[in-house]
């Protein structure tokens, strides 16, 4: 249990949060000129601090919301992968921060949303329902910390069907919403903009109720009262991406008058400094008067002993984007003053490789319609092509992350700065992603933490090796044979991998790739089948519908449907017939890809290659 520190009071803050799910920072006035305006939560900023540079972690919930719960990086408690096959565990000598808040006598109450990929404690919560308030604490003196969810703007309220349109006038003017240039400009998309404006409105009269709940019970000058966002969203390419919509997030403190002191600002003040959901709970425990575990990731940004200059001055925030549903990618992403830098370790997958929730809104699949009639720009297209190893935007000049400088001369020495970074965030951290899901599900979720520390000089390599998709083929070749050549198998399956980044480039180890087709280990199989498809080697399906026929491992039948489904709708050549193999391992994300492929043998996503 972390050590009570003294408080320069005999009493302890109340603390709320109150989370809108799915919204970008760019949807609120408070935040950006085209946004909504959103009165309660303006005057929530009135009696507090707009933090302009806010990011979840993740761009999704329930990596989001694990990230939260434990002020700790998703990755390197195996806790990054959305939705979860099995839940992971934290180690004996770390906690999720309610339970030290209970521990310090707090009374802990939900409503209602948890989605952690962790084991919780059953201590967890005093209260954990649709009904839960701080009103049934013990008594008036009980200091609480109440987590509120509103979900009116979640994803889901732009799944409305297509004749919505007609029926349904958006309140919001659709000739006026602004359209960024990476999407199409039709009356689908700035209908659905228009409906998403709409329901930050929705969303800030909730905001205004919950407040006036707690002015009624006398507490408002007695609490912290934090909104923010749970993940960016919701529009095409934002929820589920490390682009900044899909990131950075609104985040308002309201400090109250009898704990002012612990706020290092004046009211009404905006810190431009840079926070994340890893500090989220840090800062909590550190509102408490408790000491944060050294165990944590987090760094508290208000509370006792917090500086004003430290914290305007923090300028760097990573995210992290691994399976979504049934969708599997691995991206990170590094914020550093105005620069953002994005590292596709699987580049030759689309952004678009599809999902079966994302498709269910209308733009989505207007978009899709659109790349495949080739009515799309370069840039709107940009979506459904393969991604760049690495991408670097300048975000003062680039809001839309639209110019890529990662090939840019002139932006040489701040792209070393920034791969050498990221290189040295993923293996200190360590980060477990350099394993395939289906090892960690079987050997990490007791404790993720320290299935890392024991990894960490395998993982090391296992980064070195990605990386090399960052040079020169020529340089790369030497120590990619290798790779291939390994007696470690997850060194061959990253040899491969990086093969596919190549593309055609790496023609010359076909050779030593196709031997890998018999490999012992069915995930290196995979990915050699990948590549020799990629390059028109060989038909890479009967290796994919003999591991889906065998395997018992869910994780390992997801992997290979992300490939399946890659290879039937970004490929020349290999239509996937799903009445060819039945699946042996069982788990709804699993369903969701079959149905999809029994439903859409259908023209590619995008142009062949």
């Amino acid at each position: 249990m972390p050590e009570e520190i003294s408080l320069s009071t005999d009493r302890r803050p109340n603390i709320l949060w109150i989370l809108s799910e799915d919204n970008s920072y760019r949807f609120m006035r408070l935040f950006h000129p085209t946004g909504a305006k959103t009165p309660h939560i303006e005057r929530l900023a009135d009696h507090g601090i707009v933090f302009t540079n806010t990011f979840s972690n993740a761009p999704v919930c329930s990596v989001a919301r694990t990230t939260l719960i434990t002020s700790t990086y998703a990755p390197r408690t195996a806790g990054q992968f959305h939705r979860k096959l099995k839940e992971g565990n934290l180690p004996p000598s770390l906690n999720m921060f309610p339970n030290y808040l209970g521990t310090a006598g707090y009374y802990r109450t939900n409503c209602a949303k948890k989605d952690y990929n962790l084991v919780e404690s059953p201590d967890l919560w005093d209260e954990s329902s649709n009904n839960a308030t701080w009103r049934n604490r013990p008594s008036a003196e009980t200091p609480f910390f109440h987590m509120h969810n509103l979900g009116v703007c979640h994803e889901s309220c732009l799944h409305f069907p297509a004749d919505e349109m007609n029926t349904t006038p958006a309140e919001t003017d659709p000739a006026a919403v602004p359209v960024p240039s990476f999407h199409p400009d039709t009356p689908t998309f700035r209908y659905a903009y228009a409906r998403y404006y709409d329901f930050m409105r929705v969303m800030d009269r909730q905001v205004g109720q919950v407040i006036r709940e707690l002015e009624e019970d006398g507490l408002l000058e007695d609490t912290f009262i934090f909104y923010f966002g749970d993940n960016g969203g919701i529009l095409p390419g934002s929820k589920g991406y490390l682009w900044e919509d899909g990131l950075r997030v609104p985040l308002v403190v309201r400090v109250p008058e009898n704990f002012k002191h612990l706020a290092p600002f004046a009211p009404g003040e905006r810190c431009n400094g840079f926070v994340s959901f890893v500090d989220f709970g840090a800062t909590v425990l550190n509102l408490a008067g408790l000491t944060v575990p050294e165990e944590m990731d987090g760094q508290p940004f208000l509370g006792e002993r917090t500086q004003k200059i430290e914290i305007a001055a923090r300028g760097e925030a990573v995210g992290y984007a691994d399976r979504f549903d049934e969708k599997c990618d691995l991206c990170r992403s590094l914020r550093k003053g105005r620069y953002k830098y994005i590292r596709n370790y699987q580049c030759f997958y689309p952004d678009g490789l599809h999902n079966n929730y994302r498709y269910l809104m209308a733009a989505y699949r207007e978009w899709r319609d659109l790349h495949r009639e080739g009515k799309l720009n370069e840039l709107e297209g940009r979506f459904f092509e393969r991604k760049p190893p690495e991408a670097l935007f300048d975000l003062e000049t680039d809001p839309d992350e639209v110019r890529n400088l990662a090939d840019i001369h002139g932006a040489a020495y701040i792209l070393a700065d920034m791969r050498q970074r990221m290189q040295e965030w993923v293996k200190d951290l360590p980060d477990l992603s350099f394993y395939p899901e289906n090892h960690l599900v079987d050997n990490a979720l007791d404790d993720g933490i320290a299935f890392g520390e024991r990894s960490r000089a395998e993982i090391g390599r296992l980064v070195e090796i990605a990386d090399l998709a960052l040079l020169p083929f020529a340089e790369a070749e030497p120590a990619l044979a290798s790779a291939l050549e390994s007696n470690n198998r997850w060194e061959r399956y990253w040899g491969a991998i990086v093969c596919s980044c190549f593309a055609e480039g790496a023609e010359s180890l076909a050779d030593k790739v196709t031997v890998l087709l018999d490999d012992a280990d069915n995930m290196v199989r995979v990915r050699a089948a990948e590549f020799l498809a990629i390059i028109k080697a060989t038909d890479p399906r009967p290796t994919l519908y003999d591991v889906l026929k065998t395997t018992e491992s869910a994780a390992e039948a997801l992997l290979t449907l992300n490939t399946v489904v890659f290879v039937n709708d970004h490929l020349e050549g290999y239509p996937i017939d799903p009445e060819a193999f039945a699946l042996r391992a069982d788990d709804p994300q699993l369903e969701r890809r079959m149905e999809y492929l029994r439903l859409s043998l259908s023209p590619p996503l995008s142009p062949r290659r």
